[in-house]
C-alpha cells in the first residue's frame, strides 16, 4: 500500500510501545504521526528519537487534521468515551482489548463505528499467528469436522513486578485474575471458531502471589450452538501458550515457543482422522505488525477487516458473564 494510513498511538506504556516499535516495519501501511501519553517524560525522548509528535492531551490527536485514525492502548474503562470521541471527530479506530467491560458498551461501540463508516480494529493479534490463521482457515472449510472442544491456556507473571496500584491490577479495570490481560484472546477465539456463548462458570483464586484480582482464572464456556471451551490463565506463572481445538474429523494443538511481545516461533501438533500424529515448527512472524496492518488495509478500502462487530459484541457478552460468575460462583447465562 502506497499511501500508508497517519494514526495516533494513545497510551505510550508497554504495549504502546511495543505498537510503535513493530510499526517501525510497515512504513507503507502505517505511519505514526502523533502519541499522546499523560506522563509525557515517560515517552519524551523516544518519541523524539523516532520523530513523532507528542502530547498529553487526547484532543490533539482528535483535532489533527493529519490523524486518520487513532490506536488505544489506553484503562479498558476508558475505551467506549474514546470510541465515542473519535467517531464524533470522523477517525477510525483501533482499540486494545478488551474492546469494553460490558456487552452494552460493546455494542455502542461497534453500532458508532458501523453508523459513520469508519473501521473499527481490534488487538486480537492472536489470530494473525500464522499457525492459528491457518487453523482458523481450516475449520471455516470444514476440514476438521465439527469443533467439539477447545482447550486454552495463557499465562505470563509479567505483572508480578507492576505496583499494586497499577491499573492493570483494579477490579474495575482488570477482575477475574488475567482474563482481561491474556484470556480475551482465548475467549475471541472461542467465540470465532464456536459463536455466540450460552453460559459460563470462572473460578478466581489468588493462590500464590499478592495480585489483588487472583491470579489464577479457568472459565468453561458452553456455546448456544453445541461444543464447549475451557480457557485458563495465570498470572504468576512463567509463560505459557497453548490453543487446542478438537474436531471430528482433526485435533490441532498450537504452543507458542515466547510471549507475542517478542514472538518466537510455534511448535503445532496435529491428526486427522486416519492418520498420524505429526509435530511442526513454525518459524518466527508478528502478528502485532500484522494485524495493524490489516486494519491500516481495510481504512484504505482493501479487504474487510476480519474480526467483525458479531464477534466483538458476542466476545464482550461472553466477557462479562465470566465477571458475574467469578464474583458468584455459579455458572452464569451470557446475555
Amino acid at each position: 500500500m502506497s499511501n500508508p494510513v497517519n494514526i495516533a498511538l494513545v497510551g505510550m506504556g508497554w504495549w504502546g510501545q511495543k505498537m510503535l516499535a513493530v510499526l517501525q516495519a510497515a512504513p507503507a501501511d502505517i505511519r505514526v504521526v502523533r502519541a499522546v501519553e499523560p506522563n509525557l517524560e515517560t515517552v519524551r525522548e523516544l518519541c523524539a528519537s523516532k520523530g513523532v509528535a507528542l502530547s498529553a492531551d487526547y484532543a490533539d490527536a482528535l483535532n489533527d487534521p493529519a490523524v486518520e485514525a487513532v490506536v488505544l492502548a489506553t484503562p479498558h474503562s476508558m475505551h467506549t468515551a474514546q470510541i465515542a470521541a473519535a467517531v464524533a471527530a470522523g477517525k477510525h479506530v483501533f482499540c486494545e482489548k478488551p474492546l469494553a467491560l460490558t456487552k452494552a458498551e460493546a455494542e455502542r461501540s461497534v453500532a458508532l463505528c458501523h453508523a459513520a463508516g469508519l473501521v473499527l480494529g481490534m488487538g486480537h493479534e492472536r489470530r494473525f499467528e500464522p499457525p492459528v490463521a491457518d487453523l482458523l482457515a481450516m475449520a471455516d472449510a470444514g476440514t476438521l469436522g465439527r469443533i467439539h472442544q477447545i482447550e486454552a491456556n495463557f499465562s505470563h507473571d509479567k505483572f508480578l513486578s507492576l505496583a499494586r496500584d497499577n491499573w492493570r491490577l483494579k477490579a474495575d479495570q482488570a477482575p477475574a485474575g488475567g482474563m482481561t490481560a491474556t484470556g480475551i484472546h482465548l475467549l475471541d477465539l472461542s467465540v470465532r471458531l464456536l459463536g455466540a456463548a450460552e453460559s459460563v462458570l470462572c473460578i478466581c483464586e489468588q493462590l500464590s502471589s499478592d495480585l489483588p484480582q487472583g491470579d489464577t482464572v479457568a472459565a468453561f464456556v458452553k456455546f448456544k450452538g453445541g461444543g464447549t471451551s475451557y480457557v485458563s490463565a495465570s498470572l504468576a506463572n512463567p509463560f505459557m501458550s497453548r490453543f487446542t481445538v478438537y474436531g471430528s474429523k482433526g485435533w490441532i494443538d498450537i504452543r507458542d515457543k515466547a510471549h507475542v511481545e517478542a514472538p518466537d516461533g510455534w511448535i503445532v501438533t496435529s491428526a486427522m482422522a486416519g492418520g498420524p500424529i505429526v509435530t511442526r515448527e513454525i518459524g518466527k512472524a508478528e502478528p502485532v505488525k500484522d494485524n495493524l496492518v490489516a486494519f491500516a488495509r481495510a481504512v484504505r478500502g482493501g479487504d474487510a477487516y476480519p474480526v467483525t462487530g458479531e464477534h466483538l459484541v458476542n466476545n464482550i457478552a461472553l466477557l462479562e458473564a465470566v465477571f458475574r460468575s467469578a464474583t458468584s460462583g455459579r455458572i452464569e447465562t451470557v446475555a
